[in-house]
């Protein structure tokens, strides 16, 4: 069988672990193909940012943002984990991101 799967990247603040889980979990089982974050900074992988000095940190963070966008480009569409209607800059920046490169934009709470 060879179907053809929709390929949805998560965007969010990495403060909602949870949230990511469940919605991959989720839009998996709906026969999407879902690309998520690396690692979540903001929901306790603390140990990726402690022994980094300023300047590693800031490239280090240049480079998952950049990564993630690479992620948005190979999708057909975005997924936007935003509780309580959060959205922080680097999502902000995502959504404009999928928008001007014509991906569907989605949110977890409208």
């Amino acid at each position: 069988m060879i179907a053809n799967y929709k390929v949805i990247t998560l965007c969010g603040s990495t403060k909602f672990k949870d949230e990511f889980m469940k919605a991959q979990k989720e839009l998996t089982l709906k026969g999407n193909i879902v690309i998520s974050v690396g690692l979540f900074g903001h929901a306790g992988d603390s140990e990726v940012w402690e022994n980094m000095d300023e300047g590693t940190l800031t490239k280090t963070k240049e480079m998952l943002d950049d990564m993630h966008k690479r992620k948005i480009d190979m999708a057909d569409e975005i997924f936007v984990i935003n509780p309580g209607g959060y959205i922080g800059k680097s999502t902000k920046s995502e959504i404009e991101y999928a928008k001007e490169h014509g991906k569907i934009v989605n949110y977890l709470e409208e």
